[in-house]
């Protein structure tokens, strides 16, 4: 179920309970979007009651990004999401832009009440959604994600080497890496590689590559191993055509492509 709440524009026909508060127009918005998001998914899950099917039904809540806003922004002022000790927020690669919360919820199946610290990202949906529903995958679909379904049904996360991240969002595209522990940013092509100890240091607060020459060349390795070519996505910087899509000289917008 793809929901509008919240996002910008901050735009909804009821402002509710927030109407009369001393918050700004964009501020009062935005609290009521968050509300109605809380109650359509209210209305979701009666809904899944009323037709007897919850207990046939996975249903996975989560947002795309982690904290949105610049604390000096208009609604970061009032709505600290950057008060977690994370940092960074959304359009960088940094824990507080990366890292969010997920809920699960299938009776009988996912354990009720349990919490897990245990990362998982966006990517791993399609495989999961396959293995629940016996469908294969095409051998032809390349897809980066492993199946979550033994640990929605109480078990560990799935191993894997390593996360991987790229955006694409302005002349410097931004790369990351987590593989343990341990996570790498790249704010740029041409910029030094930073590590960090998620584990001692989740605020990423001390960039530990001076002293661990060896980590960071790993990290290297790996963010080179998971960048896939596409002459529309170089880590250079916007390819030509892009840039001419972008400066509305050409009628002919690229095509949308999801990092790796």
């Amino acid at each position: 179920m793809p929901s509008p709440y919240p996002h910008g524009n901050y735009e909804i026909n009821d402002l509710g309970s927030y109407a009369d508060k001393p918050w700004s127009p964009q501020q009062k918005a935005y609290a009521a979007m968050v509300t109605r998001l809380d109650h359509d998914t209210g209305e979701l899950l009666d809904l899944l009651h009323d037709l007897g099917i919850e207990d046939h039904t996975l249903v996975m809540l989560a947002g795309d990004n982690g904290s949105s806003f610049e604390p000096t922004s208009e609604l970061g002022r009032l709505f600290n999401q950057a008060g977690n000790g994370l940092r960074g927020y959304k359009r960088g690669l940094y824990e507080g832009a990366l890292r969010q919360a997920a809920l699960a919820r299938w009776p009988g199946v996912v354990p009720a009440g349990r919490v897990s610290d245990e990362p998982w990202a966006f990517w791993d949906f399609l495989p999961t959604a396959a293995e629940f529903a016996g469908a294969t995958i095409p051998a032809t679909c390349r897809i980066d994600g492993q199946s979550l379904v033994s640990f929605l049904k109480g078990g560990p996360a799935p191993k894997r080497e390593y996360f991987y991240w790229e955006l694409h969002e302005s002349q410097k595209p931004l790369q990351a890496v987590r593989f343990g522990a341990w996570k790498a940013v790249k704010n740029g092509p041409k910029a030094a590689l930073e590590l960090y100890d998620l584990a001692k240091d989740p605020g990423e607060t001390t960039n530990l590559a001076p002293q661990n020459a060896g980590l960071v060349e790993k990290a290297a390795a790996l963010m080179k191993t998971a960048h896939a070519e596409d002459p529309d996505w170089p880590l250079t910087g916007k390819a030509a055509r892009r840039v001419t899509d972008a400066a509305g000289t050409s009628d002919k917008m690229p095509a949308t492509k999801l990092a790796p």
